[in-house]
């Protein structure tokens, strides 16, 4: 009697045991970003407030710097589920919808008190689109102010003609076409590749990208505009998240939330530092000219018109919306 006692005592151990391990699970997390970029620190930090919550129920596995999938193929993992969270560029997906590139409009919000209140504006369009393919957006990641990178000095702009130039986004491209560039879009990853084979001669990014890649290799010159501050996001996939316990769904929305602040305050020190780090490298760092962003302003109210004829009315009401609270 006594040993079959014995023997349910230890299958009731090994019961619970098995509930403890199952109930344990790890997610895995796509993102296309180097270590030390300040989008990575902030998942890092955003990853550490979510296990220290979890308590052991959850752990994340980040895969950064395009080492698992590409960025602009991360949106469809979420959504399929191969992976349960991700990092995005709103702008890789500015085919879809001229929403994702707003904030690619030249000038439209220069610096980051207006890119904050047009995140605002944005955030329930694309909580709306998001929500509808399965997927919560968790963290809105602003990059810093932005600008070309070149081998000749920039004064009012009439040095662009036919120079071949990388953007990122259709936005991009239309605004390196209107000033006389030949645009091409071009994944981060390439970047150095096309400067090396003449793809391309210049840049249109941030200080960041211009570390990241080491763009004192193929430019001599960097002339800040600002001009825009373009996000990314950290997404979730919506059937995941409702599988934890609602605790545990509540305490990771949160950490997005407080992600969100990180991320803008890590962005402006970026945009600083990375400035910065350019000028130690040898690198001539300028501000754009007064005739430079004018050109840039004339652009932004062209492309503000040509948002307003291809957007849809909901699309349209998002920029009002901005626009007054401007």
């Amino acid at each position: 009697m006594n040993m079959f006692a014995g023997l349910g005592g230890a299958a009731l151990v090994l019961c619970l045991s098995a509930t403890t391990v199952a109930a344990q699970e790890t997610w895995v997390m796509a993102s296309g970003y180097p270590e030390d970029s300040f989008f990575t620190k902030t998942i890092r930090q955003f990853i550490e407030e979510v296990e220290t919550a979890a308590d052991g129920e959850l752990t994340i596995d980040l895969r950064p710097n395009d080492e698992l999938i590409k960025l602009d193929a991360i949106r469809r993992a979420v959504q399929s589920g191969q992976v349960q969270l991700g990092e995005i560029r709103f702008g890789v997906y500015g085919n879809e919808s001229p929403m994702y590139t707003l904030d690619s409009l030249p000038n439209v919000a220069s610096d980051y008190d207006e890119a904050e209140k047009l995140m605002e504006a944005q955030k329930p369009w694309f909580d709306e689109a998001f929500g509808d393919d399965g997927i919560r957006i968790l963290t809105y990641m602003p990059w810093p102010g932005q600008g070309f990178y070149t081998n000749f000095e920039v004064t009012d702009g009439s040095q662009f003609e036919d120079v071949r130039l990388r953007i990122y986004s259709p936005a991009t491209q239309r605004m390196g076409e209107l000033l006389g560039f030949e645009a091409t879009i071009l994944p981060f990853a390439e970047v150095p590749q096309a400067f090396s084979t003449g793809l391309i001669e210049a840049l249109f990014t941030s200080g960041q990208t211009g570390n990241d890649i080491q763009a004192w290799d193929y430019a001599t010159h960097f002339t800040y505009t600002g001009s825009m501050h373009n996000k990314n996001a950290i997404i979730v996939n919506e059937r995941a998240l409702s599988r934890l316990s609602p605790e545990l769904q509540e305490a990771i929305v949160t950490a997005g939330k407080n992600a969100t602040e990180t991320a803008w305050e890590l962005s402006r020190q970026a945009g600083e530092e990375t400035i910065a780090a350019l000028e130690e490298k040898g690198m001539s760092v300028s501000e754009a000219s007064p005739e430079l962003q004018t050109k840039l302003d004339a652009i932004g109210e062209q492309m503000l018109e040509e948002f307003r004829a291809e957007a849809s009315e909901s699309e349209i009401a998002v920029l009002d919306a901005y626009l007054a609270s401007k």
